[in-house]
């Protein structure tokens, strides 16, 4: 089990949520003052994505990156930044023609995913191990061995903490390939990604041989999506990991009832504390995960 845990709060993610929940964060504006929320009622670490202001899409806009950055940085606010490095690996085929993109693609290379991360030099960008069947239809997610060693070099030049995202254990097999070949500075952090479909499923017997699978010096978190994504707290956190929840995960603080980012922290928290473990703090996060003391410019 784990005695300190660090809670990460997912902000907004870049799926079809708008619509469906008012309390998702859009606007840079929003998505800082939901960063800012999170981080006063327990998360150490927020996981930033941003949408297009209009369509409330997700995006890969620096504009919008640098503006929430600012915000949640000049707030006053401790906490540890976690920038999306995933956008830009959508694919999307036509069944006639298979090699013909269409609309919702959104493909680029290794180096064209991290331009926000150049930038503004979180304490901490992701990075999506493997490609996956991305739910039902036609759509995938392109991230290859490649991609991936070409990315992790550039993001340990910056000097920024890779969050390696493990979807399935394909994924964790790279990845520990890429800490054999020198790509990932230690501790390895990892983030295990259970129930997006068609990924791995949220099952505790495959969440509990994927932690056996993980280095020794591997600081780690899990989470699951939807009504999973609770209990999910409670798995990671008995067999010794760190949480994620959030808006980009879950819309609900139970049935029927819609929640924000700040309520979703506060019951990890809760879940937590009742484990008879400690929510750690943004500077014992900075600790553990091998993070510099201040983060960006």
């Amino acid at each position: 089990m784990n005695r300190e845990v660090i809670i990460t709060c997912a902000l907004t993610g870049a799926a079809d949520t708008v619509a469906r929940s008012e309390f998702v964060p859009v606007t840079p504006e929003q998505i800082a003052a939901s960063a800012i929320e999170a981080a006063n009622a327990g998360a150490a670490v927020v996981h930033i994505h941003v949408r297009d202001i209009e369509s409330g899409q997700g995006s890969r806009d620096v504009a919008l990156y640098r503006e929430v950055v600012r915000r949640v940085r000049s707030s006053g606010v401790d906490v540890v930044i976690n920038l999306t490095a995933g956008m830009g690996g959508d694919l999307v085929i036509d069944q006639e023609d298979p090699l013909k993109p269409v609309d919702g693609t959104d493909l680029v290379n290794g180096l064209d995913r991290l331009p926000h991360v150049e930038e503004l030099l979180p304490d901490i960008c992701t990075l999506d191990c493997g490609s996956l069947n991305f739910g039902e239809g036609s759509q995938l997610y392109i991230s290859t061995p490649d991609m991936l060693r070409v990315g992790a070099k550039r993001i340990q030049e910056l000097g920024v903490k890779p969050e390696l995202e493990i979807f399935d254990t394909g994924h964790l097999w790279f990845a520990k390939k890429m800490i054999a070949e020198g790509l990932i500075d230690s501790p390895p952090l990892f983030q295990l990604c259970m129930g997006i479909p068609y990924g791995a499923p949220p099952e505790p017997e495959l969440l509990q041989a994927m932690v056996h699978l993980l280095p020794e010096d591997a600081q780690w978190a899990s989470f699951a999506i939807g009504r999973d994504q609770l209990p999910w707290v409670a798995q990671s956190v008995l067999l010794g990991g760190h949480v994620r929840v959030g808006l980009e995960d879950n819309l609900y603080l139970e049935r029927g009832v819609k929640a924000t980012n700040g309520q979703l922290v506060e019951r990890a928290v809760n879940i937590v504390e009742n484990l008879g473990a400690k929510v750690a703090t943004p500077d014992a996060a900075r600790r553990m995960l091998g993070l510099k003391a201040t983060a960006g410019v």
